[in-house]
């Protein structure tokens, strides 16, 4: 397993890139809009991370703008962290035998999501190329929130 990132909800991306970038000194890696979903989403990394995060092997910031306006309470505004696991499914399943729920399953062989026994959102990403889908995963439907 491979630590990738935090994920914070941010309500002013530009306020926040003031305070992440202009005040704490953190640099953007990498921006990406999503027409489809209405959101941007920008990857930070601390000064002294900036080449390692750009090959991908420094754990970074991720800030997640949501163009539509909301107002995040009960720690919403805290995404989850992120892991690369070598095989999402077998993972997931060691997780399904020991008493997990699987919030959001692999359906695509890439991501699913699961919570710890304090309600931190567990992101689960496939190294290298998503699996093929596969059942159970493939037919299992959402659980909860994540």
């Amino acid at each position: 397993m491979e630590y990738l990132h935090t994920m914070v909800r941010v309500s002013d991306l530009e306020q926040s890139l003031h305070f992440y970038c202009n005040l704490l000194g953190m640099e953007e890696v990498s921006r990406r809009d999503s027409e489809k979903g209405r959101f941007t989403l920008v990857f930070l990394c601390a000064p002294g991370d900036r080449d390692s995060a750009h090959a991908n092997k420094s754990p970074m910031l991720e800030l997640t703008w949501n163009w539509d306006p909301e107002e995040y309470t009960g720690g919403r505004n805290f995404g989850h962290l992120a892991y690369r696991v070598e095989n999402i499914y077998e993972l997931c399943q060691y997780l399904q035998d020991n008493g997990v729920t699987i919030n959001r399953p692999p359906r695509d062989g890439r991501m699913a999501f699961v919570r710890s026994p304090d309600g931190i959102s567990i992101e689960l990403l496939q190294k290298g190329d998503a699996l093929e889908p596969q059942e159970p995963w493939a037919s299992m439907e959402n659980t909860g929130t994540w």
